[in-house]
Formats: C-alpha cells, sequence, structure tokens
C-alpha cells in the first residue's frame, strides 16, 4: 500500500480535473475524480482522503456546502478550494466553512502543488494574487455573515440549489430522495424566510450566494 497523502479532486471540467491529476500525482496518490457536490460527498465516505481539491461553483450540489457535509464526516480532511473567483468575501466565506487553502485556478502549477503540502502539515494556504489582509480581517469579522447564511438549512439549500440550476419538483424530489410536497414546503419555507415574493427572486438569491454551478 502507497504511504503518500490521498487527495481526491472535484470539478465539474474534465479538462482542468485531469490537469490536476497530472500535477498532483508525481507527488501524491490522486484517488479519484468527481464532477459534482453529491458524488464528492459520497466519494470522501467511501476513499477517505487526506485532501480535497474542489472548485466552488458545481452543479447539484457547489464546493462549499459538499465540503461542509464533507469536513462533518471527515474532520481531520484538508480542503483545498481551487476557483476562478476572484471575491475576497467568499474566500473568507470558504475558510470559515473549514478550509484549509484557496487557490484561483490561475495559479502556477508549482502554486498547487505547495499549497496541498502546506496544509497536509496543518497550515492555510491563500492565493498569493489575494489580499491576504483583507481576506484575514473578513475572516475574523463578527458572525454576520455566518448568522445570515444559516438563515436556511443544508436540506433547504440543496433544494435551492437544483431549483435555481432549472430542475422541476419532480427532479429534485428524485435527486434528492423526498416527496414534491416536501419540495415545495421546502420552497415556500425559503421564501418565507428570505422575504422573496417569487422563484425568481429565490434564484437571484442562490447565484449571489454562490450557491450554483453558473
Amino acid at each position: 500500500m502507497s504511504n503518500r497523502s490521498r487527495v481526491l479532486i472535484a470539478d465539474d471540467h474534465n479538462l482542468v480535473a485531469e490537469l490536476c491529476k497530472r500535477l498532483l500525482e508525481v507527488e501524491f496518490e490522486v484517488v479519484g475524480i468527481v464532477s459534482d457536490g453529491r458524488a464528492l460527498v459520497r466519494a470522501a465516505a467511501e476513499l477517505r482522503p487526506d485532501v480535497v481539491v474542489v472548485d466552488v461553483a458545481m452543479p447539484v450540489l457547489n464546493g462549499l456546502d459538499a465540503g461542509r457535509q464533507v469536513k462533518e464526516m471527515l474532520p481531520a480532511v484538508k480542503l483545498v478550494y481551487l476557483t476562478m473567483n476572484q471575491d475576497v468575501e467568499l474566500a473568507a466565506e470558504a475558510f470559515r466553512r473549514g478550509a484549509s487553502g484557496y487557490l484561483l485556478k490561475t495559479c502556477a502549477a508549482a502554486e498547487m502543488v505547495l499549497a496541498v503540502r502546506e496544509v497536509l502539515r496543518g497550515k492555510s494556504y491563500m492565493a498569493a494574487s489575494l489580499p491576504q489582509d483583507t481576506v484575514n480581517f473578513l475572516r475574523r469579522q463578527d458572525k454576520k455573515m455566518v448568522e445570515r447564511d444559516e438563515r436556511l438549512t443544508q436540506r433547504q439549500r440543496e433544494v435551492l440549489q437544483l431549483l435555481a440550476e432549472g430542475k422541476v419538483m419532480k427532479e429534485v424530489s428524485s435527486i434528492l430522495n423526498m416527496s414534491t410536497r416536501t419540495v415545495a414546503y421546502h420552497k415556500y419555507r425559503m421564501m418565507e424566510v428570505l422575504g422573496a415574493k417569487s422563484g425568481a427572486e429565490l434564484v437571484k438569491y442562490a447565484v449571489r450566494n454562490h450557491m450554483t454551478a453558473a
């Protein structure tokens, strides 16, 4: 058996995922590649990686919510987010949700390998091109942003992402293994909690909060 650290890659762009695999497998054992957040949660439970390299924007279940579920299941796992999004608030949110690293897809190959090395040593790693002082300041802010995120339950966030991606209630019920009546209840409960007057306003909320792959 290999004693190399185990890495799981989650990205819905096959080319990106394969490039990450080629870069990392020289030094680490790449145990799998998945293309959506729900597949990531299942694969993590089965493969028990040491590190997950995960995109923020993924279909079915976004990287932030998937990462949270993986951390609940495997508290010791290290999450390294790899994204095109340079939003400092998003980077801060990723760290608040348990990330160990945050990289941009424009980074050099050597930086990705370095980031994985660093998180395996128990350190955190942030993209060199991001204003680290700003991200760290936002990470230390009071709990207002976290409390805002917690207005929706984990299940509601899953339902909302699928609806925002254009799935009809029957499709959502099949993916999440619940009745269409329960899906409808979650939808209207979310509208009540968020003060949304329509499904379109729910979709805007999902996009604004990085819950969709778009």
